[in-house]
């Protein structure tokens, strides 16, 4: 078991909240308008939710990674390449759904992100239980945004 470090920690939250923020600027940075325009599904949230509720999932996401990337479990190497893989579809959703103004593109990513999420949350659990504990908020938000992505294109199409 490698030594806690609050730097490295530091590095692997900011690193999560950066694919964010980097996506969201590669959106357009008008999405925010588009998005008002849209015809959405019930249950929607405000726009204001989504900024809220992603940087709790990133901060998350990024300390949970720091806590596999500690162990010696030979696994290790695997579930951070799910972790970076899960990270580069959630990095592609914005840019393809609020950028691209693809809602089939988006659904596609969607559906990836939730399974690779999920993969990426079994073999977190095989290393360190807290790690895969953590990210059940990011697979239940994912999941509706599944549902919000989906009956977005529903009902826009």
């Amino acid at each position: 078991m490698k030594k806690f470090r609050i730097t490295e920690l530091l590095i692997s939250i900011v690193s999560a909240e950066l694919v964010g923020a980097v996506s969201a600027l590669l959106s357009g940075g008008e999405f925010r308008g588009y998005f008002e325009t849209l015809n959405k599904p019930p249950l929607s949230p405000p726009a204001w939710v989504f900024p809220v509720v992603w940087a709790t999932l990133y901060a998350l996401m990024g300390y949970s990674a720091y806590l596999i990337y500690l162990s010696d479990n030979r696994g290790r190497s695997r579930a951070l390449g799910v972790y970076i893989s899960q990270l580069a579809a959630n990095f592609l959703w914005s840019p393809v759904f609020f950028g691209k103004m693809s809602f089939i593109g988006g659904i596609v990513i969607i559906a990836a992100l939730d399974i690779l999420v999920a993969v990426m949350m079994i073999l977190f659990y095989r290393i360190r239980k807290k790690a895969a504990i953590m990210n059940i908020p990011y697979l239940t938000w994912c999941l509706y945004a599944t549902y919000l992505t989906v009956g977005t294109y529903i009902l826009n199409r």
